[in-house]
């Protein structure tokens, strides 16, 4: 039995059906959910902790527990590494996936056997909804490709397996798939990135590859990384078939141009919204806006409007009371065992009943030196209408404060690595300042007020950014570049080896 009649049209119907059905009520679903989550939580140690019991209303919910980021969380999560069971989900946690980040270092999200279906069942939903809504399934029919961490497993102290999120996931993935999925266990096991990176073009650039997945920063040096290899001038050239690209991570807008002059067409997306502590969201549809949240998936999701975000009691609210248009940090509690969890995501609604949403950025990645607040859906948008006025194409971009120049007023720096340089920058420069003081009133104001001078945009030396990760030890995998900082320690990696253009 082939691939194509597994996930053929009818059964792609089938599963999309049954998940728009679950996608909608979600304020009743996620009501059930935490009922199921204290339920499954009283009696572990975290449970008992906060006086857990199914009856728990979402206010005293609240009340007992508090919004906790990885570290007021970590001492329960240190006790599940060394191998105790019962502390944040009954039982031991599956894995942990380690990731970097934290002021203490590596953090480890567990990952439980009643969390694992959400992450290996929300990818293959995406696929079956986009079956089912286009009729294309041509893709299922050649190699798929899906650029990703080691599957290289170790040992907690405990003896419980860890890894990487996408390395875990790639032991999981179903039997049916592996015949068609590249690139190999032992090229995937490589290390570093730029030697994996040479091997998956040499594994895949004779196939017939149709489907490629992969944050989009990486999977632009790998389309590059084949071309040069390969001597064409179009990713089409090499894979006539290839047909769709799923991406997550970062918003895909800033390299679509790029990947368009890549490839040499434009190729359907879907977007993911996945992260080690759980897949939250998916692109349902090709022709509305947003990511349809998944309610009734064993997560309990709960909102902070980013404006009170940093107040001293912060207002927590459910589904039932988000707006549209309104940024929140995203909190949730889950069955991989995370109470009150604050993952660092911001997003908005752009659709009630099912739920939709957009992923805007992340709540600690902003620029506010002087009380602007400018988050990277803004940033990301100037850099897109600045391309639609003044021409040019990017590889990548970040954007810090210069707060003590040496001259002059402080202002906003954007370090952007072009790919195809606008004729004019200051032209280019002048639109992001356009686009910014409309996008964000603040910024505007203090342009006006003559705090701030206009943007400087400092071009960076091709592969500037690729050296900057890899000297910070970042390369490859889930890594992805900042796009915005309070700061400027990553900006000096790229200038310590970048011209400036001040």
């Amino acid at each position: 039995m082939s691939l194509k009649s597994i996930l053929s049209q009818p059964f792609a119907r089938r599963i999309a059906n049954r998940e728009d059905r679950r996608a909608m009520d979600g304020a009743a679903k996620q009501q059930a959910v935490l009922t199921a989550l204290l339920k499954k939580g009283q009696h572990t140690v975290f449970g008992q902790d906060h006086g857990f019991h199914p009856a728990m209303s979402v206010s005293e919910f609240r009340q007992a527990v508090p919004v906790r980021d990885y570290e007021a969380l970590k001492p329960w999560v240190d006790r599940s590494v060394a191998g105790e069971s019962d502390v944040l989900w009954p039982g031991k946690p599956l894995y942990f996936c380690k990731t970097s980040g934290t002021t203490s270092g590596a953090k480890y999200i567990p990952l439980t056997r009643d969390s694992m279906p959400n992450h290996i069942g929300s990818a293959r939903n995406a696929l079956l909804a986009y079956i089912a809504e286009t009729g294309k399934a041509g893709f299922l029919e050649g190699k798929m490709i899906f650029l990703q961490g080691s599957p290289e497993l170790t040992e907690t102290k405990g003896g419980i397996p860890m890894g990487r999120l996408s390395g875990i996931v790639a032991h999981h993935v179903p039997s049916y798939l592996q015949a068609n999925r590249l690139p190999s266990f032992e090229a995937n096991c490589i290390e570093p990135w730029e030697a994996k990176i040479e091997a998956i073009v040499e594994e895949t650039r004779n196939q017939d590859l149709r489907l490629i997945s992969g944050i989009p920063s990486w999977v632009q040096n790998y389309f590059e990384r084949l071309l040069a290899a390969t001597g064409t001038k179009t990713v089409r050239e090499v894979f006539p078939n290839f047909e769709l690209f799923v991406y997550g991570g970062v918003a895909f807008e800033p390299y679509r141009a790029k990947f368009r002059e890549l490839i040499g067409a434009d190729v359907p997306t879907i977007e993911l919204f996945p992260a080690s502590e759980g897949f939250f969201a998916y692109q349902d549809r090709t022709d509305v806006e947003g990511l349809r949240l998944n309610v009734d998936d064993g997560m309990y999701f709960e909102f902070i409007p980013v404006d009170s975000y940093f107040d001293d009691q912060p207002k927590r609210i459910g589904l039932e009371e988000v707006e549209l248009g309104v940024q929140y940090a995203l909190i949730i509690s889950s069955n991989a065992g995370l109470w009150g969890y604050d993952i660092g995501d911001t997003i908005k609604f752009v659709c009630k009943e099912p739920h939709r949403i957009v992923v805007t950025g992340r709540i600690k990645h902003f620029t506010s030196a002087f009380g602007e607040h400018v988050i990277a859906e803004e940033v990301e948008g100037a850099i897109q209408d600045a391309m639609a006025e003044a021409g040019g194409s990017i590889t990548e971009f970040h954007v810090a404060p210069q707060v003590t120049p040496p001259n002059g007023l402080p202002y906003h720096e954007w370090f952007i690595e072009f790919a195809e340089p606008p004729v004019d920058l200051s032209r280019f420069s002048e639109a992001i300042d356009q686009s910014m003081m409309g996008r964000n009133p603040y910024y505007k104001d203090l342009i006006a007020g003559g705090i701030l001078r206009s943007v400087v945009v400092t071009p960076v030396e091709s592969g500037g950014f690729h050296r900057a990760m890899e000297s910070l030890g970042r390369l490859g995998g889930q890594n992805k570049p900042p796009r915005l900082a309070n700061g400027r320690d990553f900006s000096d990696s790229l200038t310590i080896q970048t011209p400036t253009n001040t």
